[in-house]
């Protein structure tokens, strides 16, 4: 058994503030004009703020309440920033599917994304229910602007993954990359009851990458809150246990890099038939595009986007992996509407009735233990020391 070093969530984070985060994750320069992009149903909703009226969009709310008004009474003239406007674009469904081309103002306007703000602004932040990473990573490279996607918008979020010091964040992320990059493989072992599976990931020596905040540099866009490391496997063999959002789970079984067939563990068995549809009929949505590890002490906050930043947490994800550097685009999939980026947290909040007993990593000629259940092993946190 390798040693595991139990750390724990700092008790309080700083006061959140818009002004830090901003100047922290992009140093913008004077004159920058920056742009909030939100997802509605009907985008002419947010004519004169009328999305304000229903109290189930907390997300959208959030996005007026702290980045636009947030701009507008302090953040935009402390920073020396212009523009502050928002937009809707109609709701994806899935995530990171592309985004369509028409935006509506709060004047309700119609406007083409493209060509009316991608051309237009030099800083996007696009508060969304579903995330939005993939598209606008590709936007921002074709013209030439930086942003921020921040889906699932909640409370603890701000509180928390919002307010720390991003220099920090990639700091510690940087000391996990150093430590975990030119991996030969992963594999992780599961356990779901006294059944016990094992996936195997080859990640061909490549260079580890890192989601650590920090987009001051030439177009891109930060992924926010961050906090993780994470490859584009090169192949994977093996099973894995998947939860479906309904609680059932099935078992995945997986050979070249893909899903290519699920049984049932426990819930519908028609669950796990439409999945094995999707995956025999569109092969591309079965892939496997990313395996990521959490670098932060955050609280638990019920959305992905942080919990998956969790340091002892890690994920899987399948289909779209281009924003990653991977080789799987749009194109690539029989149903455009199929191309999601969708990651698998595995993690004790959201797999309670899956176990992660060990994490393991072969690298320079030594196999090295990450993760026992879901507490960093001695190698991971003395890389943090």
């Amino acid at each position: 058994m390798i040693a595991q070093t139990k750390l724990t969530v700092p008790e309080s984070f700083p006061p959140f503030s818009l002004t830090r985060l901003l100047k922290t994750v992009f140093n913008p320069s004077a004159g920058e004009r920056v742009a909030i992009l939100i997802d509605l149903e009907d985008p002419h909703k947010i004519k004169d703020f009328g999305f304000l009226k229903d109290p189930d969009l907390t997300i959208q709310r959030q996005a007026y309440e702290v980045f636009y008004l947030g701009l507008r009474k302090g953040a935009l003239s402390e920073l020396g920033l212009t523009g502050g406007e928002m937009f809707a674009y109609k709701i994806t469904g899935g995530s990171n599917l592309d985004l369509p081309d028409q935006a509506v103002a709060v004047d309700g306007t119609e406007l083409s994304l493209e060509k009316a703000i991608y051309l237009n602004y030099k800083l996007i932040l696009c508060c969304s229910t579903y995330s939005a990473t993939a598209p606008l990573t590709a936007f921002a490279k074709r013209y030439g602007f930086r942003g921020a996607t921040l889906h699932g918008l909640n409370q603890i979020i701000l509180n928390s993954g919002l307010a720390v010091d991003y220099n920090e964040v990639s700091a510690n992320a940087e000391k996990l990359r150093l430590g975990m990059t030119r991996a030969d493989w992963v594999e992780i072992d599961f356990s779901y009851g006294r059944q016990k599976f094992t996936l195997h990931l080859d990640l061909g020596r490549q260079e580890a990458q890192k989601s650590h905040g920090l987009c001051r540099g030439g177009p891109d866009i930060a992924n926010l809150p961050a906090g993780e490391i994470y490859y584009v496997p090169k192949g994977a063999s093996g099973q894995f246990p998947l939860k479906f959002e309904d609680g059932t789970i099935g078992l995945m079984t997986v050979k070249e890099g893909r899903i290519v067939d699920s049984s049932l563990l426990k819930g519908s068995q028609r669950t796990i038939d439409e999945h094995k549809r999707k995956i025999q009929s569109d092969p591309a949505t079965g892939e496997l595009g990313e395996l990521g590890f959490g670098t932060q002490l955050l609280p638990v906050s019920g959305r992905d986007i942080q919990d998956e930043k969790v340091l002892g947490t890690l994920h899987v994800a399948t289909g779209r992996s281009d924003h990653l550097g991977g080789h799987l685009t749009p194109a690539k999939f029989k149903n455009t509407k199929n191309a999601t980026h969708d990651d698998i947290l595995f993690a004790p909040h959201k797999t309670p009735e899956i176990n992660v007993p060990q994490v393991r990593m072969l690298r320079e000629g030594k196999t090295e233990v990450l993760i026992e259940n879901f507490q960093p092993a001695a190698y991971m946190a003395e890389l943090l020391e």
